[in-house]
């Protein structure tokens, strides 16, 4: 496996690709607590992957659907594959609740089951569970901080405006 951090944004994004250069892991951590938090127990590569480079300048610059084109891996559950397929179905700066997240897959009485998803997500922002919100329109909870996620949304929110 190897990674890169990524400069820029609400703190620096740490990323982990496989042998195909899909995202394992991601996140704003240090790289061993990212790989820890995905379950990764392989020896991690400092490599400067380039093409991510390229697309987290992309978005800190304006393109916020540029995450998107990133290919992820992500395992889990039929229902936290399902909320996450939807997750990246939300456009930037139209943040959902977790009850239309779970009405949107479905699952109309599955809030709880959201949030356990988005707190599942190992590859945060690409899949952006921080476009998820509480249904009085707070922001909810995020693992790497609600600093990071108003960051994200506000971002999100100026270069769609």
């Amino acid at each position: 496996m190897r990674y890169d951090v990524l400069p820029g944004g609400p703190a620096d994004l740490v990323v982990i690709v496989d042998d195909s250069d899909a995202v394992v892991a991601a996140g704003f951590r240090d790289p061993d607590q990212i790989a820890q938090n995905a379950g990764i127990d392989a020896e991690l590569q400092p490599e400067e992957l380039a093409d991510l480079r390229q697309v987290w300048q992309e978005y800190l610059a304006g393109d916020v659907a540029a995450l998107e084109r990133v290919e992820v891996q992500q395992h889990g559950s039929p229902v936290q594959e399902q909320v996450w397929a939807q997750l990246r179905r939300i456009p930037a700066a139209a943040p959902r609740t977790y009850g239309e997240v779970a009405e949107t897959i479905g699952r109309p009485r599955a809030a709880r089951a959201v949030g356990s998803a988005c707190g599942a997500n190992r590859v945060a922002p690409f899949i952006p569970c921080h476009r998820v919100v509480a249904a009085d329109g707070g922001l909810g909870g995020y693992g790497y901080g609600l600093g990071v996620k108003e960051w994200l949304l506000r971002h999100e929110a100026a270069a769609v405006a």
